[in-house]
């Protein structure tokens, strides 16, 4: 995973409470799940550029 370890982990997600507060730690987790899955899915789904410049070859 990254290279990361847990000490890495905790002390990235200690950083993160003290900064955001504990509050708003599950919308930012939210927010990023949310925005990898979209990544994901545009990966995954060949865009209309991509199919136009199969076309001309």
């Amino acid at each position: 995973m990254f290279g990361l370890g847990w000490p890495e982990i905790a002390v990235i997600t200690i950083v993160a409470v003290l900064i955001f507060g504990p509050k708003k730690i599950p919308e930012l987790g939210t927010a990023l799940g949310k925005t990898l899955r979209g990544f994901k899915e545009e990966m995954k789904t060949p865009s209309d550029e991509t199919n136009q410049e199969e076309e001309k070859q």
